[in-house]
């Protein structure tokens, strides 16, 4: 298999952050938000949230530019287990600078593969959640 083109490295602090996020024990909803710093060529840190909804989390993303979140949740199940999945969201609104754009999706592939979220992604645009 090929490598995929790599725009933008993680920044080591953050790959950090993401594996101590990722064996969190915690049990509320918590959300870390990436950014690129395009100077750099490096996913950054942008912020840290705890106890956080969909909802709010939602408002906190800048409207006219990409971001990557990596969420955790509490999930109810119908036979009454409960568990803490982890989702990756690529937020790309509508609006976007095109070199932004470019510079997020060419940098998703990297993020996810080193935060080890293969399972499940989504993007979302604009108001649209599309999961893959």
């Amino acid at each position: 298999m090929s490598e995929s083109l790599v725009v933008c490295d993680v920044a080591e602090d953050l790959v950090e952050k993401l594996r101590k996020f990722r064996f969190r024990k915690e049990t509320n909803n918590a959300a870390i938000i990436m950014k690129i710093d395009k100077d750099k060529r490096l996913v950054v840190l942008d912020e840290e949230l705890e106890g956080i909804s969909p909802d709010e989390l939602k408002d906190e993303l800048p409207e006219r530019q990409p971001r990557f979140i990596v969420y955790s949740y509490k999930y109810q199940h119908d036979d009454g287990r409960v568990s803490y999945p982890l989702c990756f969201i690529f937020s790309s609104p509508v609006g976007c600078k095109p070199e932004q754009q470019m510079m997020y999706a060419g940098s998703k592939n990297k993020l996810v593969q080193t935060a080890e979220l293969t399972k499940s992604c989504c993007y979302l645009t604009g108001l649209m959640v599309a999961s893959v």
